[in-house]
């Protein structure tokens, strides 16, 4: 057969350096459109150069384009149809319902029978539920559950190369569960190196979620850990700051180093026998929010005393995580100051379970009973509540157990899978996210079960997609 321009094989071959052999005298037999012009046989035979056919200064590039098109059908957009058995679009959950995909955008999502799919690719999704990707509020992805491994040790043992390669290993075990977007926040002692596993993951280097990242975060000098004797200046897990203008210049220097949010820990535990008391002054903090804003950031306090949580709250800052001390006046100082609440309460029911607790077989430890009770004060406040659950301090990949110990704690199982999609996306600024509707990215997951009504759906994560972009499939 002669070669001609639509022949995407023989292109191929010659993009790759690898001609098809002729007879020799053989000729290109002629076609209708051969009068219209005059060229050279791919093999070097003259005949006529039918119109429309590239002049040969181009023809590489077009070589090249659809070698490229052949080796990686998926750089084309292309319109996908998902039948699922419903979909909860982040406020509800619809049975009957498809979502039409074209590349890495939903284009519409309703009623199956009310879509144009015309020439659209179909996947379908038989027995599961359709929803967008969780998002994970409070993450750390270059730590390991500190029952393998103490928090100190590895601040001070693991080395940023091993650290970053457990990253790699958490960021895949992360998406594979479904979480599509993690804010990790701090990088505990591994300095920017979760702004480079953020934009690996981006490059597509390796698989893993969209990142938020905080870089080292930044705490007041003499403050945090790890600490040994006082003779010794140990390696710090965050970042030391005084006073206004050291708050701001290691602001904007973490800034200019590519954070996409500021972690600030207004309170840690340097009191009286390792007590938790506030660390900077509400002027401090309101002055570092002040300027965070103006680089279109927002400030996230880590704050466990009822007065750290309110200096950070009347402060203004995004969001508060822990706040094991929250009282109701708290709560409500937050709720109006628009600032929202991540309780991470499996962090804290890990902690206890590796220190000796047995749950379901011993009486709650006081931790617990503190943290069920300003949870309750919380919700019924009002305020905002975030899905985080501190991971890290437990295995990533098992994000869900946040999910159902919110759940356990009061909240509804509708409420909770709401928090962890379109609630967040809110509560972090993510416009493009969190639901399933026209326009948004195609960061969409399936699972067994109804998780409207049963929350430990979650975990029977069967089929996961970023950016239109299949990672896991049946």
């Amino acid at each position: 057969m002669c070669a001609r321009p639509a022949d995407r094989a023989r292109w191929l071959e010659e993009a790759l350096g690898r001609p098809r052999p002729r007879a020799p005298g053989a000729s290109c037999p002629p076609t209708a459109a051969d009068a219209a012009a005059s060229t050279t046989c791919y093999h070097g035979h003259s005949r006529p150069r039918p119109a429309g056919d590239p002049p040969p200064v181009i023809r590489p590039l077009l070589l090249v384009a659809t070698a490229l098109s052949v080796l990686s059908p998926s750089l084309a957009a292309q319109r996908v149809l998902l039948r699922p058995a419903a979909v909860y679009d982040g406020e509800a959950r619809h049975e009957g319902w498809a979502v039409l995909l074209d590349g890495a955008r939903i284009v519409a999502a309703g009623p199956a029978s009310t879509l144009d799919a015309r020439g659209a690719r179909t996947i379908a999704l038989d027995g599961l539920t359709l929803l967008p990707g969780l998002i994970e509020g409070h993450s750390h992805l270059l730590l390991h559950p500190y029952d393998e491994v103490a928090w100190n040790d590895q601040v001070l043992s693991e080395s940023w190369g091993e650290r970053v390669a457990r990253g790699v290993v958490h960021a895949r075990n992360t998406v594979m569960a479904g979480i599509t977007t993690v804010r990790d926040l701090g990088s505990e002692g591994a300095g920017y190196m979760d702004v480079g596993l953020r934009d690996a993951i981006a490059k597509g280097v390796v698989p893993g979620p969209r990142m938020l990242v905080a870089g080292p975060a930044i705490v007041a000098t003499g403050s945090y850990g790890p600490k040994g004797a006082p003779e010794w200046h140990l390696p710090k897990g965050a970042e030391e700051a005084d006073g206004v203008d050291g708050l701001i210049r290691v602001a904007r220097d973490q800034i200019g180093r590519g954070v996409d949010v500021v972690k600030v820990y207004a309170d840690y535990r340097w009191g009286p026998n390792g007590q938790a008391r506030p660390t900077f002054t509400e002027e401090e903090l309101r002055r570092l929010v002040e300027v965070v804003a103006s680089s279109g950031r927002s400030v996230v306090a880590h704050a466990a005393t009822a007065e750290g949580m309110r200096r950070a709250a009347s402060a203004g800052v995004g969001t508060i995580e822990h706040g094991d001390e929250g009282t109701a006046e708290i709560f409500a100082l937050m709720r109006d100051r628009n600032v929202g609440y991540c309780p991470t309460i499996a962090a804290g029911d890990a902690i206890s379970q590796y220190g000796g607790w047995r749950k379901g077989a011993e009486p709650e430890p006081a931790r617990i009973r503190r943290k069920r009770e300003s949870v309750a004060l919380a919700y019924a406040s009002g305020v905002a509540i975030c899905f985080g659950g501190d991971v890290g301090v437990y295995a990533h990949g098992d994000n869900v157990r946040e999910l159902e110990l919110m759940v356990e704690y009061g909240m509804t199982p509708a409420a909770a899978v709401r928090a962890a999609t379109a609630g967040n996306a809110r509560m972090f600024g993510l416009e493009d996210r969190g639901r399933v509707a026209e326009g948004l990215l195609a960061d969409l997951i399936a699972v067994e079960g109804d998780p409207t009504a049963d929350v430990g759906a979650l975990r029977r994560v069967r089929w996961v997609m970023k950016g239109g972009e299949v990672l896991r499939a049946p």
